[in-house]
């Protein structure tokens, strides 16, 4: 028996196949740190827990859940958007709730893209958009993202690529890994140059709350629902990443077609989930506050530390739940760093090199561990120069 032909397209996840080395570490006493994965840390709001066990203990809750959704959970969505964003969506049709964003990036493509299409992928990005395009059959065109551009897309740049073939192009503000801020400014060039070449922008804003006091949306520039679509979590916001909780808006049409691809696909999340993530929605500023701002906060000044112990370089406006920095120009392969750290000071975080080429010189921390983790992480790299 052989696998099919699309297994040789892409590689195990970077994270799958590194976390088993760490747990063979882990297993021989070597006590690994991880700063690697941006896996938080800390629990959902009470009341959305609470919501959670009621619901369970309801003997009806346990059966089969429409695809679409709840209707509690879409209004909240959509309440959500109008509450934090002032966007207007209609919990009916222009929002679909999704079983995490990475599943949305399947439906997605599978409902805009044919074998053969091209989609436009940012480097540095997140793997996924480009695992799941080459599994699909799409081919990928990658466009810049640069230090020097504040890791905003050049348009100049993708204006002379050719673009007769791209049916989709992803965005992901604020960004991942580089900590780029969304800007409002991109978000209307991104919305011209949709309309412009008759692409779908699809942006991932999952980290808008993450050490960020402003709240930005690509739906909120006119226009941007007729021709693009945007993916929001709850993993990041609100402390919920095995929840599996996320949510795709756009159109009503777009979001029909999406539909028609995750009806083929999963039967709908548990009702407790979905009710508690409705709950978890109107989550009050006091509680963000407290743990998208002020706890993020106190951990960065110490992956900060992490940064220039490793002499490594950094934007101290980059927003999210990660520190990306520039490894120093004397380091001629970003994993000899990552790989000493690992080895020698046991502690796990990330080369940049598995975001895309635009990566290779740079590292990122994150900061999903208590404090007293990353001061413990800190005085093990600061050894490694004794």
């Amino acid at each position: 028996m052989l696998p099919a032909d699309r297994l040789n397209l892409v590689q195990e996840y970077y994270f799958s196949r590194k976390l088993k080395e760490v747990a063979q570490l882990n297993a021989e006493g070597k006590d690994i740190i991880s700063l690697a994965i941006g896996s938080p840390d800390m629990p959902p709001s009470k009341q959305t827990i609470d919501k959670l066990c009621e619901v369970a203990n309801e003997p009806s809750a346990h059966g089969y859940q429409p695809t679409m959704g709840t209707p509690e959970l879409r209004e909240a969505m959509a309440r959500f958007y109008k509450r934090w964003y002032g966007v207007d969506i209609d919990g009916k049709t222009e929002v679909l709730p999704l079983i995490g964003s990475k599943e949305g990036i399947l439906h997605v493509t599978l409902a805009f893209v044919n074998p053969g299409d091209e989609v436009l992928v940012p480097n540095p990005g997140y793997p996924t958009y480009t695992s799941l395009s080459k599994i699909l059959g799409a081919k990928i065109v990658n466009y810049n993202l640069r230090e020097d551009c504040g890791w905003q897309p050049d348009f100049d740049e993708l204006e002379k690529m050719d673009l007769s073939k791209v049916k989709l192009m992803w965005t992901n503000y604020p960004n991942m890994p580089t900590g780029g801020r969304a800007q409002r400014a991109t978000y209307e060039r991104l919305v011209q140059f949709a309309k412009a070449h008759n692409i779908v922008v699809v942006n991932d804003n999952p980290y808008s709350f993450i050490l960020s006091e402003e709240r930005l949306s690509l739906m909120q520039v006119p226009g941007a629902k007729d021709c693009c679509i945007e993916f929001n979590s709850m993993s990041k916001s609100h402390n919920m990443p095995g929840w599996r909780v996320g949510m795709c808006v756009s159109n009503p049409q777009f979001i029909q077609w999406i539909l028609k691809i995750k009806s083929n696909v999963d039967s709908g999340t548990f009702r407790g989930i979905q009710l508690a993530a409705a709950q978890a929605l109107d989550n009050d500023e006091a509680w963000h506050r407290e743990y998208n701002i002020e706890t993020y906060r106190r951990r960065r000044q110490w992956a900060e530390k992490i940064m220039e112990a490793l002499g490594c370089t950094y934007d101290k406006n980059q927003v999210g739940m990660f520190l990306w920095g520039r490894i120093p120009d004397d380091v001629q392969n970003v994993e000899d760093l990552t790989e000493r750290v690992l080895h020698e000071a046991r502690v796990f975080i990330t080369p940049g090199f598995i975001f895309g080429s635009n990566g290779n010189c740079y590292i990122r921390i994150s900061l999903c561990a208590k404090e007293e983790k990353i001061k413990q992480a800190l005085q093990r790299i600061e050894k490694l120069k004794d």
